[in-house]
């Protein structure tokens, strides 16, 4: 996923997701980080500049088999509610990690992405 600050400076981070509803989420969980999940500066980025980009793609040694989606699109970050509650819940079914260091009980934030543009190249 890639944010900039307010001053146009790119961060690029690899991300976990999952996709329902039309919206994309992807938790703040409790890997180690050095400052709290509402310092990061991924966070600091979205809510300062809600615009995002990000990259899905497959790699293969047959590159006639290379494919990549990009989506860009609008990122909030929330912290509670019916929805918050549902994408940490779908999260812990899609990643076992997730599940056995109980994310629905960290209290952390989830970065919520609405796409508003995909573009795709190869098979996918």
């Amino acid at each position: 996923m890639a944010t900039v600050d307010e001053l146009g400076n790119p961060l690029v981070l690899p991300v976990c997701f999952v996709y329902c509803g039309g919206f994309i989420y992807s938790p703040i969980d409790n890997k180690p980080k050095g400052v709290s999940p509402d310092k990061l500066k991924r966070v600091r980025n979205i809510i300062k500049n809600p615009n995002i980009s990000l990259v899905l793609d497959k790699y293969f040694e047959n590159w006639s088999k290379l494919y990549y989606v990009i989506i860009t699109g609008r990122a909030i970050v929330i912290y509670s509610g019916d929805e918050y509650q549902k994408s940490l819940k779908i999260l812990t079914e899609k990643y076992d990690q997730y599940r056995k260091m109980g994310l629905e009980r960290l209290g952390a934030p989830v970065i919520k992405i609405t796409p508003e543009k995909i573009i795709s190249w190869g098979d996918i």
